[in-house]
């Protein structure tokens, strides 16, 4: 369920989903042989002889897929929805929903779907996200049928037993309190929460105890109702011919209505761009104070388009957990400032931004290859004993992002660490501080060569690939090569990336995205004698608005 986003030095999906694509050569649309519905074909990479292809139903859901061979395939069905497109009625449902992913249907019992996931093998899966519910699967080639029907059973005809809901709102309260005693797995949370105050974004992944209570059957039914159209669903493939896929898409999907006002999810997110940056240049605000006082809360859509094509607004803001000694050894301490989206220009400079910062664990970062070069492991966790972790995260969105430093220590170096962290995020934008503290050229091509690496790592695996492809399709009807990915990576430089930086850490994001430019700043622990968080960050001059 956790967001898919660069965390730490490791590099994970969703800079997959980088950049509106461009077409590359021998694209071209066309009218397919097998099944005459209009398909795009694109060739991605001159280092493969893949072909990525996109069909779209007569509905309105895709069919991609990547035609690269092997043993094994992956198959997934991605829907646009998700906590961002939740309401105070809905908090909670995409969280249930996910636990109810494999229960009974109207054509097969709970047993039964049982029983034909154990006999399937391979990596069965869902999981829900801010943007995305997504059900995916890496099975035998020869399983792609079976795994299709299933998958039309469980996303089409979900039973939604009130027996059902009934059990897994237990579950999830035993969850909630397991995922609330790890820091690691609720600050990312809380920090959302507190950076998008009262909407889409910050929309909490976990459904809030209170609202538990009164999930029922009827308000996740009327939620997929609303969502779980045809034409916010993508179903792609890997290691698959596209004319089955198609085929078996048409069999199975092809029987959901299209529908009557349509929520198309590359329209609604390119409409959510529209709106923010309309937003950001007051356009459709009747002045400046006006737009510049409206709270989310009194810009709450009205209907269900609204609710899809609502843009995210990062506010900023500061959240302090104080936590007795005995039960908190350590304080924990996130600093984040708006980042970008995944459509940002300036993405691919920013994720070089976090691989050189880099970080991780005071007994895990200096292994090879494991950071031991990255700016946070020389100049913090090699610097100072007091420091137990120390790494840089990126969160990309469709529309924006979070992009910070949490780190975590004993109590009494709480202010030490904040500094730390301030001070870091300070010299990786400044050119006019000495030699040895400034971004250098080494350091800058060491970390493109690292973010390139995993990149082209990640995409051996079956189901990041997967999953690169459906969303890259759902986000943007079209899939982004690899190639120019990489040719992006390779044209950063220090000049750029402390461009990007300063752009980053001085709140000058929210000239374009209409947000405030403030720091968001989550402490927890043992809290006594914390110094005043703003001001250390208006000594270093980061943020906007502070």
């Amino acid at each position: 369920m956790a967001s898919r986003l660069f965390q730490g030095s490791k590099l994970i999906t969703p800079f997959l989903r980088q950049h509106r694509p461009i077409l590359k050569r021998g694209e071209a649309t066309l009218s397919h042989k097998a099944n005459e519905f209009p398909t795009i074909v694109q060739e991605y990479s001159k280092s493969s002889p893949g072909l990525c292809k996109i069909t779209t139903l007569p509905n309105g859901i895709r069919v991609a897929t990547e035609s690269t061979p092997g043993h094994f395939g992956a198959v997934g069905v991605y829907v646009d929805a998700g906590s961002r497109y939740e309401t105070d009625k809905t908090r909670g449902v995409s969280h249930i929903l996910d636990r109810l992913a494999f229960k009974s249907t109207a054509n097969r019992s709970a047993d039964q779907v049982v029983e034909e996931l154990e006999s399937l093998g391979g990596n069965i899966m869902c999981s829900s996200s801010r943007e995305c519910i997504m059900y995916q699967s890496a099975i035998f080639s020869q399983d792609l049928e079976r795994v299709v029907s299933l998958f039309s059973d469980v996303v089409c005809n979900p039973t939604i037993a009130p027996a059902e809901v009934d059990e897994q709102r237990m579950t999830a309260m035993y969850e909630i309190e397991e995922i609330w005693s790890k820091p690691e797995m609720i600050l990312p949370e809380i920090l959302h929460t507190v950076a998008y105050q009262g909407n889409t974004l910050g929309n909490p992944l976990l459904c809030p105890p209170e609202n538990l209570e009164s999930m029922s059957s009827e308000l996740i039914k009327g939620y997929m109702k609303d969502w779980y159209r045809p034409e916010r669903m993508v179903i792609a493939a890997c290691g698959t011919d596209h004319d089955k896929v198609v085929q078996l898409a048409n069999k199975y999907f092809g029987h959901l209505d299209k529908s009557s006002e349509p929520l198309d999810s590359v329209e609604t997110h390119a409409e959510a761009l529209r709106r923010q940056a309309a937003e950001a240049t007051n356009e459709d605000s009747s002045s400046i104070v006006k737009s510049f006082f409206s709270s989310p809360k009194q810009r709450q859509p009205s209907n269900v388009y609204d609710i899809a094509s609502q843009p995210a607004h990062y506010t900023g803001g500061n959240s302090f957990l104080d936590v007795a000694l005995d039960a908190a050894p350590l304080t924990h301490v996130y600093v984040a400032f708006e980042g970008l989206s995944i459509n940002d220009p300036d993405i691919y400079s920013l994720a070089t931004l976090q691989i050189l910062l880099g970080g991780g664990g005071s007994f895990s970062a200096g292994g090879p290859g494991k950071g031991m070069y990255s700016r946070l492991f020389t100049n913090v966790l090699n610097q100072h004993y007091w420091v137990e972790s120390c790494q840089a995260f990126n969160h990309c969105y469709t529309d924006s992002g979070l992009f910070g430093i949490a780190g975590s220590c004993r109590p009494e170096y709480a202010n030490a660490l904040l500094e730390v962290i301030c001070r870091e995020l300070d010299l990786v934008s400044r050119s006019d501080v000495m030699e040895h503290l400034a971004v250098n050229a080494t350091e800058l091509s060491r970390a493109k060569n690292q973010l390139k690496s995993s990149l082209l790592m990640n995409l051996e695996s079956r189901m990041v690939q997967l999953e690169d492809l459906g969303r890259q399709v759902q986000v943007h009807g079209k899939k982004t090569g690899i190639d120019e990915m990489l040719e992006h990576i390779d044209r950063v430089d220090v000049a750029e990336l402390q461009r990007v930086a300063s752009r980053i850490v001085r709140g000058a994001v929210g000239v374009t995205s209409g947000g405030t430019g403030k720091a968001t700043v989550v402490v927890q622990g043992h809290l006594r004698g914390l110094t005043d968080v703003n001001k250390v960050i208006e000594k270093y001059g980061l943020g906007g608005g502070q």
